[in-house]
């Protein structure tokens, strides 16, 4: 088992990467491998729309969301987290997750999504509905804790005294592990489900 996960704040070991890090050591706990990916800090520009990954099966913008296709190709799980912004998620996260699940065409059914947030205060729930959209539109079952996955704190370090956050966090991990174990399994005994050919209605005529 493994799981990617993407840090999608600009902050180098900051209130993210806390929470995030309350996940990891559940996941190493139950012997999953994991992968964290700081994308917050980098160059990363949104996509437009060329269609090249259509052709070539990568995006044409040579940086981190070509790098990381191929290790969520090969991953069973997703973790997306990001500090708010004006109600939303950063904007170099978005323009990364909608490059990399755009471009990346391998089917992701049934590989586990969980999205994180934090926040100072408000605008977490819209964030979290923000990045919980990647994976219902590709097939990924959304792993839930014990209250939507976010904490709070503002200067570095604060999330730290979010017991609840944290908590949060942790059951997140084991109620994800549990299942892409479980969906591992049921690959097995019984496959994936079955696959319709994709319709596509236009509203326009």
């Amino acid at each position: 088992m493994k799981v990617l996960i993407i840090n999608g704040s600009p902050r180098k070991e900051g209130n993210t990467d806390i929470a995030l890090k309350e996940m990891v050591n559940v996941f190493e706990e139950e012997k999953i491998e994991t992968e964290l990916i700081q994308i917050g800090n980098k160059d990363i520009r949104g996509c437009t729309a060329c269609g090249y990954c259509f052709e070539k099966g990568k995006c044409v913008f040579k940086d981190l969301v070509n790098e990381v296709a191929p290790k969520f190709e090969e991953a069973d799980g997703l973790v997306v987290a990001s500090p708010v912004y004006y109600g939303s998620a950063n904007g170099t996260l978005i323009s990364f997750l909608d490059r990399l699940f755009y471009s990346s065409h391998f089917d992701k059914t049934m590989k586990v999504g969980a999205s994180v947030v934090i926040a100072r205060r408000g605008g977490l729930s819209a964030t979290f509905d923000q990045l919980n959209k990647y994976f219902t539109i590709s097939n990924m079952p959304v792993a839930s804790s014990q209250y939507w996955n976010s904490a709070h704190g503002r200067e570095k370090g604060e999330v730290s005294k979010d017991e609840e956050g944290l908590q949060v966090m942790r059951v997140l991990a084991r109620n994800m592990g549990f299942l892409m174990k479980s969906i591992a399994l049921g690959k097995e005994k019984y496959g994936l489900p079955k696959k319709e050919e994709k319709k596509f209605t236009h509203f326009i005529r």
